[in-house]
């Protein structure tokens, strides 16, 4: 069902009524037992009291069902692929590829007929409580019901109630809806029930399903268009501009955070795929991708292909995803030690893509920075303390004693370790505490995978505390400026004097101002990522900068070590490099120009989504036999 550009109106007030049943004449029982036939249903409005059919009886409401019959002898006749025979009927002709939707459930004679006819689920809806009372329908098909054969869609709000139809529709398929409005109830509730028919009649005409099912990257010669989607700014605003430059045709869509995976976050998205037609969507971080997977389900029955990129440990993100893969997702890491584990995981399509710089905001500063600013200093350093990280997981998590009494030794041990995963880690090293973990349940309103990602958030924030405080210390002799919260207050409350605090700096607006400020910058990379290589390596000789990072085993396919990047191994070596290469500005220059030349040449953001481009064709291009 295609979403509207009308601004949402009030609920139409529901009357105020009283129903009873008529059983049909020389029926036994009670009619509002649930055993008897319903003949008809008086409805007492305002002191007037109305027949739901009256004369011509339940021929009248059969007579709603000629739209679905007149679908059901084309199916019949061939200008409609058929489906397979009902069970309930099976020498009648084949049901139309439908979605029946009945407005007003009336006595429930349309609705036991088109059960027999209609090999599928249909959708009831009905604002009436008093009726449905009445009637007993709900109780009558409760089979069927709990079988998925009925939707009720009892909402108040017609905006409500088409919804939850517009979930149904792409939840079967996207088959068109077809609305099958009662005459009694459109008499009785016309502002509600003639909205409904309206924008059903609407949808019908539009055929969204089929104008989505266009065929992806079907021009070999043009660039891919593609759909960013986001709840969260931060990377897509290079991604944006590196589509910007490439001339790659894209539309942004911006999420709230409440929004994922509600009615109007599929709105938004359908009408973005009808209107722009992209070849695929993307994000980062799975932003936007929501836990009960309706977006993965929802790109899946749009043949819609998602290219996810991962710039944060991925497993810190996917624990809490229930429905995650789909032969319709392709996801791209930073880190290609996560390569192996995501295929674990299920994920058919798994590409490493690094990091990289917007060279264009991330440049050498015009003229020379000023003697006297005070960011000016030999050595910077710029990054969170991780102090109040630990602290909030640790009270986020509500994490027993047992695992809390050692965690900061199981943390160093964990960091100093090439063990990737936290969980295999302890199996492996911390079998006692492994149980605890491994049997972690769920507690005031967290679940156990909740709980299990909080210790394991913890025990990562906390490596990276001890390893970052220890490299960090490594520069105080140099009288660094430090950038970052007030925890490296704790961290270095015992440190002799000379070391600055700056709080912490926007990466947009003054970062790139920031680098070329330091002779040196100094980078120490976080646990989450220990093979990785972080922003830092890229921002900084992009801006004709030198940085003194520490070793990571990716960064020699992206740099030549000594020529093109300078890297301690352990923090102790850190003290040595730093005091060379502050005597030495000339050899800071030559390798600040060498590794600037190979940014770039490979490295910029441009060059990732070019590559990204490229992935996705070859995986979902036309040429791919599905």
């Amino acid at each position: 069902m295609p979403p509207t550009d009308e601004a949402p109106r009030e609920a139409a007030p529901r009357p105020r009524l009283a129903a009873r049943a008529l059983a049909s004449p020389g029926a036994a029982g009670p009619a509002d037992s649930g055993h008897r036939p319903v003949a008809d249903v008086e409805v007492t409005v305002d002191g007037r009291t109305l027949a739901m059919l009256g004369p011509g009886g339940l021929a009248r409401e059969l007579a709603l069902l000629a739209p679905y019959e007149k679908l059901r002898a084309e199916a019949a006749s061939g200008p409609i692929s058929p489906a397979p025979p009902s069970p309930h009927a099976p020498h009648a002709p084949p049901a139309p590829l439908v979605l029946p939707v009945l407005l007003g459930a009336g006595t429930g004679a349309a609705l036991a007929r088109l059960l027999e006819m209609h090999d599928g689920p249909v959708a009831v809806v009905d604002r009436t409580p008093e009726i449905l009372a009445a009637t007993a329908l709900r109780e009558r098909h409760a089979d069927d019901t709990a079988a998925g054969r009925i939707l009720w869609v009892t909402d108040d709000d017609a905006d409500d109630a088409l919804r939850t139809l517009t979930r149904w529709q792409y939840e079967n398929g996207g088959l068109p809806l077809l609305p099958l409005p009662h005459p009694f109830y459109l008499r009785l509730d016309r502002a509600h029930y003639a909205r409904l028919r309206d924008v059903l009649s609407a949808s019908a005409r539009f055929n969204f399903w089929e104008r989505a099912a266009y065929p992806k990257f079907a021009d070999p010669a043009a660039l891919p268009r593609v759909l960013l989607i986001t709840s969260q700014y931060f990377l897509m605003g290079e991604i944006v501009t590196a589509c910007q430059r490439l001339g790659v045709p894209h539309h942004l869509l911006t999420l709230d955070d409440d929004e994922v995976g509600r009615a109007e976050f599929v709105e938004k998205l359908l009408r973005a795929v009808v209107e722009f037609r992209p070849d695929f969507a993307f994000t980062i971080n799975h932003l936007g991708v929501d836990r009960e997977g309706v977006l993965t389900d929802l790109l899946e029955k749009l043949r819609l292909p998602l290219a996810s990129w991962f710039v944060d440990n991925p497993h810190l993100i996917l624990y809490l995803y229930r429905r995650i893969v789909s032969p319709w997702t392709a996801i791209f890491t930073w880190d290609a030690d996560n390569l192996p584990s995501l295929r674990d995981l299920g994920f058919e399509h798994v590409a490493y893509l690094p990091l990289g710089t917007d060279p264009v905001r991330f440049a050498p500063p015009r003229g020379a920075p000023p003697a006297n600013h005070p960011w000016r200093t030999r050595v910077s350093f710029v990054g969170n303390s991780m102090v109040y990280k630990v602290a909030h997981r640790m009270k986020a998590g509500k994490l027993p004693a047992a695992l809390l009494r050692s965690y900061r030794e199981v943390a160093a041990g964990f960091g100093a370790h090439g063990e990737r995963s936290v969980g295999a880690y302890l199996r492996t090293y911390q079998p006692e505490l492994a149980d605890v973990y491994d049997g972690l349940g769920g507690l005031d309103g967290m679940d156990d995978a909740e709980r299990r990602l909080s210790y394991e958030t913890m025990l990562t924030w906390e490596a990276t505390r001890q390893y970052r405080a220890a490299c960090v210390a490594r520069t105080l002799p140099f009288a660094p400026l430090i950038v970052g919260d007030t925890g490296w207050r704790k961290v270095f409350r015992a440190a002799p004097p000379g070391w600055r605090l700056h709080p912490e700096i926007n990466y947009y607006t003054e970062l790139p101002a920031f680098y070329p400020l330091s002779d040196i910058n100094f980078n120490c990379t976080s646990k989450q990522m220990k093979g990785a290589v972080n922003q830092r390596v890229f921002d900084v000789p992009a801006t004709g900068s030198f940085v003194l990072t520490d070793w990571r085993d990716q960064i020699e396919n992206l740099f030549e070590p000594g020529r093109e990047v300078v890297c301690y191994g352990e923090p102790e070596e850190a003290d040595d490099l730093l005091r060379r290469y502050l005597e030495h500005p000339q050899d800071r220059a030559r390798v600040v120009a060498a590794a600037r030349r190979r940014i770039l040449a490979e490295h910029t953001y441009e060059h990732r989504l070019r590559a990204l481009l490229d992935h996705m064709r070859r995986i979902f291009g036309p040429a791919r036999a599905r």
